[in-house]
């Protein structure tokens, strides 16, 4: 499953109609609005194609200026990260959650899933 945020942008004067147009449309769910013209929208999908399709299908509907994806999560990606970690992973070292050791001896050298 994946979830992102789109931006929808229109002229402040339809943005009423396009809130409708939105609602009706069974693509996304309006979560914000603002009295410039910027309306955020949720979508979901099985996969980026879906959601690909979904952001297309708004960008087409009348008074849209723009729509752009600005935040996506993908839940495959997410489970493959997690393998590749080794999930489940502890979520702070061991070594960072020692109160006695001085900071300025943790060496970092970019990668801590090890220590």
């Amino acid at each position: 499953m994946n979830i992102s945020s789109i931006v929808v942008r229109c002229l402040p004067d339809h943005m009423d109609d396009l809130l409708e147009n939105l609602n009706a449309s069974e693509l996304c769910e309006v979560h914000h609005r603002d009295n410039k013209g910027q309306i955020v929208v949720v979508i979901e999908g099985e996969d980026v194609s879906e959601e690909i399709g979904k952001l297309k299908a708004i960008e087409s509907m009348d008074h849209v200026i723009s729509a752009d994806m600005m935040y996506s999560y993908s839940e495959e990606e997410l489970m493959k990260a997690q393998e590749e970690l080794g999930q489940p992973a502890k979520a702070v070292p061991e070594v960072l959650e020692d109160d006695t050791l001085p900071a300025e001896s943790i060496g970092y050298s970019g990668q801590i899933k090890d220590l």
